[in-house]
C-alpha cells in the first residue's frame, strides 16, 4: 500500500484515482472545484485543501491539470507542492505541458530531495476507465522502475521515453497524429454523407480496413449519436497543439497539416463550443445537427 496523492480530479483524474484506489493505496485528493473530489471521497479517498496538504500526507504525488500555468500554481504557488517538505518524494505531473516546465519541476524537486516524472496519458476518458492508458514517462530510468507498478494499474501501455520533458515531448507526436486522425474522420463523414452513402455502412467497412483508427473507432459513434461530451475537451486540445507548434518551431520543423487542423479546432471554440469533446469539430459541417448544414 502507497500513500497516493492525486491533485485534478476532473475527467481522467477521477478514474484513475479509482483505480489507484481499487488496488489497495491510500488516496489524498484536492481539487480547484471541490465537488469534483466527491466521488473518489465516497470511494474512500480523504479530501485535502491544498496541493501543500496533499504533499504532506503522501509519499506518491501525482498531478493532472488543465494548462502549464495550472501546473506551475499547484507546483510553485504560495500553498503549492513546492511550499511543503518533499524530501523523498516522488512527483509526478500527468498534465500535458510544455518539456521546458517538466524540466524546470525536474530541477527543483532534485533541489529539494524528491524525485520528478514527467508523465502525460494518450486514451481518454474512455482509455482513463478501463484503466487502459498509454503513459509516456521522462526522467531517471531509477525513478521511472520504482513507479512502474503504480502505473501499470492504469496503464496498458507505458514507457519510459528518455529524460525529463521526454514524456512531454512524446505527447506532442501523439497529439500531432491525432490531430490527422480527428481531421480525416470528419471529412470521411462529410464526404460519405454528400456521396449519398450509408454513413454507418461507410464505418463499418472502412474500420476493417487500412483507414482504422483509434479516433474512427471511438469518436465516430459518438457524432452519429450527437454525443459531444468531453473525453477530452476541444480547449485542451487547442493548447496541446499550441505547444506542439511552439516546440516544432523551436527545432525549426514545420508542421503543415497540425497547423491547419489547430485552425479548425480555433474556428470551433470561436463558434462556441470549446468545451465540447474533439469529435465536435465535425460541427464545422454539421452544425444544426447530424446531416445537417
Amino acid at each position: 500500500m502507497t500513500k497516493i496523492g492525486f491533485i485534478g480530479t476532473g475527467v481522467m483524474g477521477t478514474s484513475i484515482g479509482q483505480h489507484l484506489l481499487e488496488a489497495g493505496h491510500t488516496l489524498a485528493v484536492f481539487n480547484r472545484t471541490k465537488s469534483k473530489t466527491d466521488q473518489l471521497v465516497k470511494l474512500g479517498a480523504t479530501y485535502n485543501a491544498t496541493p501543500k496538504e496533499v504533499t504532506l500526507n503522501s509519499d506518491v504525488i501525482f498531478s493532472m491539470v488543465g494548462y502549464p500555468q495550472d501546473v506551475e500554481k499547484i507546483y510553485y504557488g504560495a500553498e503549492g507542492i513546492f511550499s511543503a517538505d518533499v524530501t523523498g518524494k516522488y512527483l509526478v505531473d500527468m498534465t500535458t505541458s510544455t518539456p521546458s516546465l517538466a524540466i524546470k519541476i525536474e530541477k527543483k524537486a532534485q533541489e529539494l530531495g524528491a524525485k520528478s516524472l514527467d508523465a502525460p496519458v494518450s486514451g481518454g476518458d474512455i482509455g482513463a476507465q478501463k484503466g487502459t492508458l498509454t503513459t509516456m514517462v521522462g526522467g531517471e530510468t531509477e525513478t521511472y522502475q520504482e513507479l512502474l507498478p503504480l502505473f501499470k494499474v492504469f496503464s496498458s501501455k507505458v514507457n519510459l521515453q528518455g529524460g525529463p520533458g521526454a514524456g512531454q515531448h512524446t505527447k506532442m507526436a501523439n497529439q500531432i497524429m491525432i490531430a490527422g486522425t480527428m481531421t480525416g474522420m470528419t471529412e470521411l463523414l462529410v464526404y460519405a454523407q454528400h456521396a449519398g452513402l450509408d454513413v454507418e455502412k461507410v464505418l463499418d467497412t472502412v474500420g476493417g480496413g487500412s483507414a482504422a483508427n483509434w479516433s474512427l473507432t471511438n469518436y465516430a459513434p459518438r457524432i452519429l449519436q450527437q454525443d459531444y461530451s468531453a473525453g477530452f475537451f476541444v480547449k485542451h486540445f487547442i493548447k496541446d497543439l499550441g505547444i506542439a507548434l511552439d516546440e516544432a518551431k523551436k527545432m525549426k520543423v514545420q508542421l503543415p497539416a497540425t497547423e491547419q487542423a489547430k485552425k479548425m479546432y480555433d474556428e470551433l471554440a470561436h463558434l462556441g463550443f470549446e468545451n465540447d469533446g474533439t469529435q465536435a469539430l465535425i460541427k464545422l459541417w454539421w452544425n444544426k445537427g447530424i446531416y445537417e448544414n
